[in-house]
């Protein structure tokens, strides 16, 4: 019994000094799909593998990303948009791979390529049914990622709006259905024979579902790369810009050449990939 109170003992005093390793902490991240389902989720876990520290990470999109950061709910969020104004100035904006845009239709839909100008006419209203894409006679069906917190555009839909609107938002079609994330859109597309959407790369060539061509050019990593595929855009991690130790260790792993070679493992563009 003496020896059992003297363990307890120890263990309740390790616990309240907060000793280092006595119990490995759990950093928690939340945010961008296209970066969860590209790259965050592969190099937490390999990361795990490497040093021994858990990350946990979930989707949700980049708003809810950033407003749990801000609330303290995580330690860190994915973001595949750029500071915007009004982003807090505490949180840091720190790119760790690159992704495109990228246009994703059902995989039995019979279009393979699309231009600038009819992937836009979409979103302003111009274009309503795959008959005036050569197409069959039906309406298309449009997913767009939109966070129901109210706190602005999603990543993707941001990305959309300054890549490809010239700044101006998506039009309201009656056809147009607005989900809570990227992750949702592109699931929505894989079953909807009619669904029309922006994706991320990264992430969407995972799913079954057809990526177009732009311009007769695919969104293939090494496209995306060479620059010859239009729609480059960054993927960053966000923190606070005095992080603790252990997220200080995860983001130096993520930007490290070990980190980035990982990166580029899993079928995304690292940094180190773009010269």
């Amino acid at each position: 019994m003496r020896t059992l109170i003297s363990t307890l003992i120890i263990l309740f005093s390790l616990a309240a000094l907060n000793i280092p390793g006595a119990y490995p902490e759990t950093l928690v991240g939340s945010g961008c799909s296209v970066s969860n389902t590209g790259y965050l989720t592969e190099l937490a876990k390999d990361y795990e593998r490497l040093s021994g520290a858990k990350v946990f990470v979930r989707g949700g999109g980049s708003v809810v990303g950033l407003e749990d950061l801000k609330s303290g709910k995580v330690d860190f969020a994915a973001s595949c948009r750029r500071s915007l104004p009004g982003d807090p100035a505490d949180i840091e904006f720190i790119q760790v791979a690159w992704d495109a845009l990228v246009f994703i239709v059902h995989k039995s839909n019979p279009l393979d390529n699309i231009t600038i100008s009819d992937a836009r006419a979409i979103y302003t209203g111009k274009i309503t049914n795959w008959k005036q894409l050569k197409g069959s006679d039906a309406e298309i069906d449009i997913f767009i990622s939109r966070p129901h917190t109210g706190h602005g555009l999603s990543g993707v839909e941001t990305s959309i709006t300054e890549m490809l609107l010239e700044g101006t938002k998506p039009s309201a079609t009656p056809n147009t259905k607005l989900l809570a994330s990227t992750g949702i859109v592109e699931q929505m597309v894989e079953k909807t024979v009619t669904g029309f959407a922006t994706a991320g790369f990264s992430s969407a060539r995972k799913r079954d579902l057809k990526m177009l061509k732009v311009a007769g050019i695919y969104p293939d990593k090494q496209n995306i790369i060479s620059g010859k595929y239009p729609f480059k855009r960054p993927l960053f991690l966000l923190a606070p810009k005095d992080p603790k130790p252990e997220l200080k260790k995860f983001i130096d792993f993520a930007l490290s050449k070990q980190g980035q070679e990982l990166i580029s493992s899993y079928g995304v563009v690292s940094l180190l990939d773009v010269k």
